[in-house]
């Protein structure tokens, strides 16, 4: 069950660096700074949101 966790994982690491890259090839400079903001801003809300509720997401992934 550990190597489907593992799998999955690198999946998903591998898909995120893909559109990174695609995403810095793409733009342009201002826009990428723009966006990055609005980004952090999200994945900060994000954060709280989890950690406020106390979600422990690898128990829910392995234990669904």
């Amino acid at each position: 069950m550990a190597k489907i966790g593992n799998t999955i994982a690198t999946l998903l690491v591998g898909a995120a660096v893909g559109v990174a890259v695609g995403y810095v090839l793409a733009t342009d400079k201002e826009t990428r700074q723009e966006d990055m903001e609005k980004f952090k801003k999200g994945l900060n809300n994000l954060k709280g949101k989890l950690a406020k509720k106390g979600i422990d997401i690898e128990e829910e992934i392995y234990h669904s």
